[in-house]
């Protein structure tokens, strides 16, 4: 669910940003009918995964919620980070943040006859509810969480998260900031490679 750090980290390239935008609706290896930049798109969205699920300070950020979500902490945690990027987006990127985000709606829309059939029926309620732009609002952010909590039935008990958000927001952020640099620095160093 932290679609906006997906296509930041994916630099300026855009067969990239499809790729690592679309990677969560491709099962397994099943990516050779894309083009070579979609695929290593697909390839850098796995490893920004991995990389941060064995982060320390993402594991510390998950501990904060662990108890009251258990596995669903990770998600909300994604929810989260994305809300700060957003918030904290001129920090990150020259660009306003309500012009990179049609930027990226164009590109998708343009390119929606490639994308995955999940990535299809997910795009008219993002780019209608201009998901990337709304993460930096946390009455926004509670309708992200809701919406989660309604396709697990309750189960996971997220429309709860903006709670934990409000009481732990400065340590959330503090983790944040600290976490994506280093994000910021890997992906880089993934991006050297890739070109």
């Amino acid at each position: 669910m932290n679609l906006l750090s997906h296509l930041y980290l994916s630099g300026n390239d855009a067969e990239l940003m499809i790729g690592n935008f679309i990677a969560d609706h491709i099962k397994g290896n099943k990516i050779s009918h894309f083009n070579n930049r979609i695929q290593k798109g697909i390839i850098l969205h796995r490893q920004i995964d991995t990389y941060t699920d064995a982060h320390t300070i993402v594991r510390k950020s998950k501990r904060r919620l662990h108890e009251r979500y258990r596995h669903y902490d990770g998600v909300i945690i994604d929810v989260f980070y994305d809300h700060f990027l957003a918030k904290n987006w001129a920090i990150y990127s020259d660009i306003p943040l309500n012009i990179y985000v049609k930027s990226v709606y164009d590109l998708l829309l343009k390119n929606n006859s490639i994308l995955p059939e999940k990535t299809q029926k997910l795009l008219p309620n993002m780019t209608q509810n201009n998901w990337l732009y709304n993460y930096q609002f946390i009455h926004e952010i509670q309708k992200v969480l809701n919406g989660i909590n309604k396709r697990t039935q309750g189960k996971s008990k997220m429309n709860l998260a903006s709670e934990d958000l409000t009481i732990h927001y400065q340590l959330f952020e503090e983790d944040f900031t600290l976490f994506f640099e280093d994000l910021r620095k890997y992906c880089n160093l993934q991006l050297a490679l890739i070109i």
